[in-house]
């Protein structure tokens, strides 16, 4: 047994099932060893597809995948999506390779300050210094990967440390559980939820998923607390029958009027609301000044236990009020956000999951989504795009059985597109939606609200991806994608339902 076969056999007995790779020749022992294992490899074209891919695997599975990584460049090819995963405590296990120890001497060309360009993304890392201990590291990076809430593991495997003679696999570490939450916490939530002030749960993790949301339902029932999320969570159960969450406005002005009048603001999960950029003469900081913070619970701890013990604490009705099915009829005519949400949401398979990147578009299609049947949405994280088609690709293999669907804007698509490949090799079922307004429009919308002037044609020019205009349909058709354009409403229903239908990638170009 090598080093390379010593890893492998280590991740599988961990429980990692899947490996989304991009290797070059200091991984080819790794590659190797992967024919030997249970483990499935997925090869993607680009580091950036690799990353998103693992972290919509991990957000769906609850377990990290492995990522297969070439020396510093190819990781640094992958880092914006892996500030993604981080931003959403995603469990990834990052396998990069690296030159043998031995040949570092010489500075050859692909020779890089690895661990610098590894350390700002990963919670655990470590450099493997030979084959007899490459198990035992990796048994420590699974372990890391897994640790409440989840966290970005990178192991470095030299060649000569993939290569060299190794002993056995190494069994699983032990992972703590999340931690309970204190009594004293659920008692200051549960009097500040009696004490008849404005309050707001601010929920986060898995409270958010469906028996979370329906506690919090629960909650908000008996005392009137209102139920939120971050406008960027990583992932959330809604739709018809559960408990409605608000989503935290994007810009600053909009949530200080959001939350105006607020006195208490409960986290369960959370951190308290910023802004995502700063702007002038607004602040940064929105919480009303007065408003008390209370922590239900951190985000290692169970946010989901402690929901149930405040319910209990304050003697809450076993239902909440839910949200109705939208059964109105599809809009007809122009298509834009709005109607191209009501449409989605109309159309819309029971327990699909949507993976949601459109700056411009999201917002006025999301609106929607919580009267369709019951659906996960996954958000852009960290705020780095290019992540909606890969966290999909990821996504649909963590959950072959349900339906994806992704949202994306065509500027966001064009740094990821080559997920469409993956998609197409794996036979995912996968619908693609690109919002293809031919601009970085929310930076239309910046340009002023950061009173950066009056802008000429120079610098509108770096805001207009036109001239030539992209043509989704022919790129996805060029990677094995079923692909099609759509101008209007009725050409979009028709595609769109036709796609729910059937199985298998597909894209739909909506031209707005």
């Amino acid at each position: 047994m090598n080093g390379a076969d010593s890893v492998v056999q280590t991740l599988a007995a961990g429980g990692i099932d899947i490996c989304f790779a991009n290797p070059g020749t200091s991984e080819m022992h790794f590659v190797a060893a992967l024919d030997k294992s249970p483990i499935r490899a997925v090869l993607c074209l680009f580091e950036g597809v690799v990353t998103g891919a693992a972290d919509g695997y991990g957000r769906m599975a609850a377990k990290p995948a492995a990522t297969l990584l070439h020396l510093g460049p190819g990781f640094a090819n992958g880092v914006a999506n892996l500030h993604n995963a981080r931003r959403a405590s995603t469990p990834v296990v990052n396998i990069v390779g690296d030159h043998a120890s031995w040949h570092n001497r010489y500075d050859a060309p692909l020779m890089s300050d690895i661990q610098g360009i590894c350390r700002p993304v990963s919670h655990w890392l470590r450099s493997t210094p030979s084959a007899k201990v490459a198990a035992s590291d990796t048994a420590h990076a699974v372990a890391a990967a897994r640790t409440v809430p989840g966290q970005i593991a990178t192991l470095i495997l030299p060649a000569d440390s993939a290569w060299d003679e190794a002993e056995e696999a190494v069994a699983p570490l032990p992972v703590a559980p999340p931690s309970p939450v204190s009594d004293a916490a659920v008692d200051r939530a549960a009097r500040a939820l009696r004490n008849g002030k404005r309050t707001m749960l601010l929920m986060r993790g898995a409270v958010l998923l469906r028996e979370g949301v329906q506690l919090a339902g629960r909650i908000a029932a008996k005392s009137g607390a209102r139920m939120a999320q971050d406008f960027f969570t990583p992932r959330i159960t809604r739709g018809a029958g559960l408990s409605p969450v608000e989503r935290i406005p994007y810009f600053a002005e909009d949530i200080v009027e959001s939350l105006k009048g607020l006195e208490q603001l409960i986290l369960v999960g959370a951190p308290p609301p910023v802004t995502f950029f700063a702007y002038p003469d607004k602040p940064s900081w929105v919480t009303p000044e007065g408003c008390e913070i209370i922590t239900l619970s951190h985000p290692h701890e169970d946010g989901v236990a402690a929901l149930r013990a405040v319910a209990d604490a304050i003697g809450a009705p076993k239902d909440g009020a839910v949200a109705q099915l939208d059964r109105s009829p599809l809009p007809q005519g122009e298509l834009n956000a709005m109607t191209m949400g009501q449409i989605v949401a109309r159309l819309l398979p029971e327990n699909a999951i949507i993976s949601e990147e459109a700056a411009t578009t999201g917002r006025g299609f999301t609106q929607f989504l919580p009267g369709a049947v019951p659906h996960d949405m996954l958000y852009l994280m960290g705020g780095s795009i290019g992540q909606a088609l890969p966290l999909a690709t990821g996504a649909a293999i963590a959950a072959p059985d349900r339906k994806l669907v992704t949202i994306s804007g065509d500027g966001g698509a064009m740094y990821t597109l080559q997920s469409l490949w993956t998609q197409a090799r794996e036979a995912l079922d996968v619908v693609t939606i690109i919002c293809a307004n031919r601009r970085y429009a929310i930076l239309d919308l910046e340009l002023t609200r950061v009173g950066a002037g009056n802008a000429g044609p120079k610098a509108l020019s770096m805001l207009d991806i036109g001239n030539p205009d992209l043509d989704w349909v022919a790129l996805a058709q060029g990677m094995g994608v079923e692909a099609e354009r759509a101008r209007d409403c009725a050409e979009f229903a028709r595609a769109f339902e036709d796609a729910m239908k059937r199985k298998g990638p597909r894209l739909i170009e909506a031209v707005l």
